[in-house]
């Protein structure tokens, strides 16, 4: 029977590169996002749902019967503008308050299908961002929510875990890539060298959705090249 899986953030970047890596590993895949899904990709539906929308998201979730696994790597960074309360808000709204409303949503269809949670975290969920207070604050409690659902769900048969990625090449860190007295420093600490893909992402999402993790919740996973380590 072919395992049913949802991808937040489905149209760029780094939930794109999951979309695509879920069903290339024979998932069917839901791909949620506020806009298209860009070149059709074989195995993944798109879906049009705002993450914010409290009513929408539960409607989503009430039409599910059975789910293997979500993956919730919607999110956004406006950088300086977050300095604006207004703006941090919206983007903890995103960021941490949507994970925990799609989280909430899928909970009952998770539960029939003895599924599992991945959460996109990152690495400024370890340590501060000057520059990007609302992201930092709303992924680091991404690293506490999977811990407490985790904790909270193990009962139903639910496991949440969570990939804290490193400097990851996407459209949301081309201006970095591109500038190389910001780049340089970024592999210079980054003990592989390089910078990560979405891809790199995939082998540990499948892994944490997959049976061989079937003991492990509750878990933060670094994927970020050593960039932790030092």
């Amino acid at each position: 029977m072919q395992r049913t899986a949802i991808v937040t953030g489905a149209a760029s970047g780094i939930g794109r590169g999951l979309a695509e890596g879920f069903a290339e590993a024979g998932y069917r895949v839901l791909g949620i996002d506020l806009q298209a899904v860009g070149e059709p990709v074989a195995g993944v539906e798109p879906v049009m749902l705002d993450v914010t929308d409290a009513d929408a998201v539960a409607r989503f979730g009430e039409g599910l019967e059975s789910l293997d696994a979500v993956v919730n790597a919607a999110g956004v960074i406006r950088r300086m503008e977050e300095f604006d309360p207004e703006v941090f808000q919206r983007v903890v709204d995103i960021n941490l308050n949507g994970v925990m409303r799609v989280c909430a949503a899928c909970r009952p269809a998770l539960a029939r299908g003895g599924g599992a949670i991945v959460n996109i975290a990152s690495m400024l969920s370890f340590f501060g961002g000057p520059l990007v207070p609302a992201y930092s604050a709303s992924k680091g409690g991404i690293v506490t929510l999977t811990k407490s659902l985790a904790a909270a769900w193990a009962g139903e048969g639910i496991r949440v875990n969570a990939l804290a990625p490193g400097w990851i090449a996407t459209p949301l860190t081309q201006a970095l890539q591109d500038d190389p007295a910001r780049s340089r420093p970024i592999l210079e600490r980054t003990p592989m060298g390089r910078w990560g893909t979405p891809g790199d992402l995939v082998g540990p999402a499948l892994f944490l959705t997959s049976p061989a993790a079937a003991f492990v919740t509750g878990v933060v996973l670094p994927v970020d090249g050593g960039y932790s380590s030092v």
